[in-house]
């Protein structure tokens, strides 16, 4: 049985992750990006040419994302991660709603995620992660962790300084960003209901349509 929606407040706000606790994982922004580019009109460019834009390549089909989401999404993840082919890694539609599966499909990625929901709205909306998700003692993650809302213009809100509070994985809980007993972006572990607050690890506006919102479809990509 799912838990009430009324008792979603209690949850995440019991469990906030302290400052002392919190580690910041380095990335190694060494990683030189690779372009995947398959395009037909490559050999017909004039000479001196600037070459469009080109979408990343999605290796699978996405039921949540559509071009010029990624196009807006491509834009503005870290350029360690620019070029890369995305692989879906987890999606609701496929491997049903539990966040314990969402982990065990990420027990062996080392590569940043991206994360997108679309709520009972039709609202899109999600985050970037450094790092997989995971279950966690402590807050992980650096700087390069944003969220994002299609509104339907595409904001992203990235680290404010403020804190440190990026990701912290519970068997319950998956929760992104902090500040205030309030955080960014939390899920349940059903991946069923969700809520999300301004937060002063991004000083974003609520992500989704309603503070606490449905989830209707939920995807997790890698883009490295």
């Amino acid at each position: 049985m799912r838990p009430m929606q009324e008792n979603i407040k209690v949850l995440y706000f019991a469990n906030k992750c302290l400052e002392p606790y919190v580690v910041i994982i380095t990335g190694n922004d060494s990683v030189m990006p690779r372009w995947s580019v398959c395009s037909s009109e490559e050999g017909n460019r004039s000479e001196g040419e600037e070459p469009e834009d080109i979408l990343p390549v999605l290796r699978n089909h996405s039921q949540l994302l559509n071009d010029q989401h990624i196009e807006s999404l491509a834009n503005h993840i870290p350029a360690r991660t620019q070029g890369y082919p995305w692989n879906l890694v987890y999606s609701t539609a496929i491997h049903g709603t539990s966040l314990k599966t969402l982990y065990r499909q990420m027990a062996h990625i080392d590569s940043p995620v991206l994360l997108v929901i679309k709520d009972m709205e039709k609202k899109v909306f999600g985050a970037f992660s450094s790092h997989p998700f995971r279950v966690s003692d402590c807050c992980y993650g650096t700087g390069e962790t944003f969220v994002y809302s299609f509104d339907p213009a595409f904001k992203a809100y990235r680290w404010s300084g403020e804190n440190s509070y990026f990701i912290r994985g519970h068997m319950d809980s998956l929760q992104i960003g902090g500040g205030g007993g309030l955080f960014g972006l939390w899920l349940d572990a059903d991946l069923y209901y969700g809520a999300s607050f301004p937060c002063h690890t991004f000083n974003n506006q609520p992500l989704s349509t309603q503070q606490d919102f449905t989830v209707q479809d939920l995807e997790v990509w890698t883009v490295q």
